[in-house]
């Protein structure tokens, strides 16, 4: 990895270097989209109180309202994978989730490089 200057300033006021960003996408079976929001939003509410926790977007396709796209930042990538992953409030999303699926769901893993928000009231 580069070091630059802006992004090394970035890297020590966010925590550590292993800040992670993850894009899944899911494609439903039609009539199962109020199933699937039915599951996550418990997981949602009950991520953010997560310490590694940094935030997270759920998105619905404008053309498709069967087809979700989840981003969501976690400050270290092996929390996710050795301890958030396991918590019990995911137990019933991923024991349904596959039911819901008209397909495979596609998981990316991306490193966050700079990061630009604003507070956006009507929402």
């Amino acid at each position: 990895m580069r070091h630059h200057p802006d992004l090394a300033r970035e890297e020590r006021h966010d925590g550590p270097a292993g800040i992670v960003t993850f894009v899944i996408t899911v494609a439903l079976k039609p009539g199962c989209e109020e199933a699937l929001l039915d599951l996550l939003t418990p997981v949602l509410d009950a991520m953010r109180h997560e310490p590694t926790f940094i935030n997270a977007v759920l998105h619905q396709d404008p053309e498709d309202p069967s087809r979700f796209m989840l981003y969501e930042t976690w400050a270290d990538l092996d929390d996710v994978v050795q301890v958030q992953m396991h918590r019990d409030y995911r137990k019933t999303f991923w024991e349904r989730l596959p039911d819901l699926l008209r397909e495979p769901r596609q998981v990316q893993t991306w490193k966050p490089i700079r990061r630009d928000f604003t507070f956006f009231a009507s929402w």
